[in-house]
């Protein structure tokens, strides 16, 4: 019952609410872009150099973790199951 009033009501709806939008054309996507590209902040090179530092030694710490935790568990299963 309730699936048959939700189907109607929302039938009545269908020629109501905002009208069609229109396909933005490839020049204007560029435009609107490059407008936004214009608004980012880019780092310096000092800063993108420092950025780029941290993220690697990060990856390294988590790698040294993972290799560590796996080397763990290898040792440990073989340990239990010999």
């Amino acid at each position: 019952m309730a699936t048959e009033t939700r189907g109607e009501a929302a039938a009545k709806d269908e020629g109501k609410g905002k009208p069609a939008r229109k396909r933005t054309s490839p020049a204007l996507f560029v435009r609107q872009v490059i407008a936004e590209l214009r608004k980012v902040i880019w780092p310096t090179r000092r800063e993108l150099i420092m950025y780029t530092t941290v993220s690697l030694v990060f990856v390294l710490i988590m790698m040294g973790i993972v290799s560590g935790l796996d080397w763990a568990f290898q040792k440990g299963v073989f340990w239990v199951f010999g």
